[in-house]
């Protein structure tokens, strides 16, 4: 296991591998150790990422003397934020490369982002000088990561073998181990954000040896949805999009023949569905945009409802050119056009 300090230079990392941010919260704890078991599973390095800033009074209103060892300070916690963090790793068979970043965390992360196979944080974390790390950046990142980013709530530490982490969170009790299918669960909605992500969860199912669950979800009318000119026919509507998702089922069996795909249709708010989802699955999968929905406005109300009440990991993933969505009009109709 590696265990020399790279110097806060923001440069990418030379090789690709997972990147994990931590910030000595029990959220960052939780995000460490899923991402050091990916890690072990995938063979790749594990970049293990701290971030601090010097405060802005110490610059301005202080010497440049009292600047240096101010930054001093803040570099020696921030070290001890990554000590704490790599104890955690101790014994696991791992190229694990600490970093000790200086600037802002969501800046620092998005640049990593550039070559990393995989970002992982945690919900939320904690205030001070790395306060940033996980708490507005597990917005952020997932909407201008250039790779995929695992958001990892603290209810997961039972899934970890930590039952300790997130023991008293206030949102019920965590999922044990053993209530977890043996499944990776996509949201769609029929758009091309939506076929990303459900080939990226299809690669995912594959490479676990688990199968993948599809999920539409149709969400409830109500006075929000009263500028409808006429009334929707809802068994219509469900025959129509029953279609559509059994030709994006071939599709993607062409391209994933040894995964088991299963294709569902469901009623219900989409955010509550798939956070219901996320309490017994092994990954829920979404995409950065959509046409509404749970896979649209990324920053909006769904889906920071979906990142912030997951109840399991999230793997949120960026839209991008992939010559596999060129094929998806051979099998059948499709809601959105092709690119």
């Amino acid at each position: 296991m590696g265990n020399g300090y790279v110097a806060g230079s923001s440069r990418t990392p030379e090789q690709h591998g997972i990147v994990v941010g931590v910030d000595g919260s029990d959220q960052s704890t939780c995000a460490l150790l899923w991402a050091a078991a990916e890690a072990e599973e995938r063979r790749t390095p594990l970049y293990v990422v701290t971030a601090y800033t010097v405060p802005v009074f110490a610059a301005s209103s202080m010497d440049a003397g009292y600047a240096t060892v101010d930054d001093d300070v803040i570099r020696d916690s921030a070290r001890t934020v990554l000590d704490a963090a790599l104890s955690h790793l101790e014994g696991r068979d791992l190229d694990v490369q600490p970093r000790i970043e200086t600037g802002d965390a969501a800046g620092v992360l998005l640049d990593l982002s550039e070559q990393a196979e995989l970002m992982v944080v945690g919900s939320r974390g904690r205030g001070g000088f790395v306060g940033r790390l996980l708490g507005s950046v597990s917005s952020a990142l997932p909407a201008h990561a250039k790779c995929p980013t695992a958001i990892i709530p603290i209810c997961s530490g039972a899934r970890l073998g930590h039952p300790e982490l997130g023991a008293d969170t206030g949102k019920g009790a965590p999922t044990a181990p053993g209530a977890v299918e043996p499944i990776v669960v996509v949201g769609v909605d029929g758009s091309e954000q939506a076929r990303m992500a459900s080939l990226v969860a299809a690669e995912e199912a594959r490479s676990r040896g688990l199968a993948l669950r599809v999920i539409c979800s149709v969400a409830p009318f109500s006075g929000s949805l009263s500028w409808v000119p006429a009334p929707v026919d809802r068994e219509a509507l469900h025959a129509d999009l029953a279609v559509q998702l059994k030709a994006g089922q071939e599709w993607l069996k062409s391209h994933f023949p040894d995964v088991d795909i299963q294709v569902n249709l469901v009623d219900g708010a989409p955010a509550e569905v798939l956070i219901e989802a996320s309490a017994t699955s092994e990954l829920l999968v979404v995409g950065t945009r959509g046409r509404g929905g749970f896979t649209g406005m990324l920053l909006g109300s769904t889906s920071q409802g979906v990142l912030h009440h997951a109840r399991g990991p999230v793997l949120v993933v960026p839209d991008k050119a992939d010559p596999r969505l060129e094929t998806r009009d051979s099998f059948g109709p499709m809601i959105a056009p092709g690119r």
